[in-house]
């Protein structure tokens, strides 16, 4: 099955609703980096409202199994549907909402990860339809300003307390408490890496994370390589790899943005929680 077929034939059908004012594709399919497990993300942008008629009409056009079907909230209405065996999930916005948003994240650097993946999305998509409305958008999100950047690395450089547990964590085989430490860690990771190579984040939870990395010009050498095996290499070895990564990070941060000032993050990130010594 042609995706990108699929997702133009489809949003032919929602430009046929008046209140639809463009389509855009987005996910992997617009970042072509779809596989075998692969759905179809369309952000459809409405003038007006869209009522449920206007919502499921196109679904029954092309014989669609609804999935899951959301009210409105949080500025969106989505669906879920499964047509010639694709998944496709839907989010319908109203265009001013999505220019409000990109003018949160563009003009006032709002960090939220939700508003950077509307971003993310109109950065990296495919226009379907509505050409005009989504170049106005295009061109808002085109040049990702530097003091976002800023923002996010200053929102994930503390790792909090809990990262000076891991050798106690490591010495009591506490996995459970250490993968989630890790994981949080990496989050961190994440967030200042999107932040010095001034990308949207795409996704909240980081996913396509090695593509990701792959795509950075500013990270720590065979990045894309350390970040995911640190979850499949011996724990040990995986939190030696997490330190060596954080070193490097902060060695960057320090060289491309002087302004911010690591001396008290650095001394957090090296305390370990204190072994007690026996008599």
């Amino acid at each position: 099955m042609d995706l990108l077929r699929l997702a133009t034939d489809l949003s032919e059908i929602y430009m046929q609703n008046d209140k639809v004012e463009g389509v855009l594709l987005g996910g992997s399919v617009a970042r072509n980096w779809q596989d075998d497990y692969s759905d179809i993300e369309l952000f459809v942008f409405w003038k007006e409202s869209p009522n449920d008629e206007d919502r499921k009409s196109p679904i029954k056009d092309v014989n669609g199994r609804i999935i899951v079907y959301y009210p409105y909230e949080e500025e969106e209405w989505s669906e879920t549907y499964i047509t010639q065996g694709i998944k496709l999930e839907i989010s319908n916005f109203l265009t001013n909402t999505i220019h409000r948003i990109l003018d949160e994240v563009i003009l006032y650097y709002d960090t939220d990860l939700d508003k950077q993946c509307l971003a993310a999305t109109v950065y990296d998509g495919v226009s379907l339809a509505g050409e005009d409305i989504i170049d106005q958008l295009k061109k808002k999100a085109e040049v990702y300003p530097e003091e976002l950047g800023e923002a996010m690395i200053r929102e994930n450089l503390d790792l909090g307390s809990r990262w000076s547990n891991r050798e106690a964590l490591l010495a009591r085989e506490d996995w459970l408490m250490l993968y989630k430490v890790i994981t949080s860690v990496q989050s961190n990771i994440m967030g200042m890496l999107f932040g010095l190579n001034r990308l949207y984040v795409h996704h909240p939870a980081f996913k396509w994370q090695k593509r990701t990395l792959e795509r950075m010009k500013i990270a720590p050498k065979n990045i894309s390589r350390i970040l995911p095996s640190v979850f499949i290499a011996p724990p040990e070895e995986s939190i030696r790899e997490l330190e060596g990564v954080l070193q490097e990070i902060y060695g960057l941060i320090q060289r491309t943005h002087p302004e911010i000032d690591l001396t008290s993050v650095m001394e957090r990130i090296r305390f370990l929680r204190p072994q007690r010594q026996g008599d």
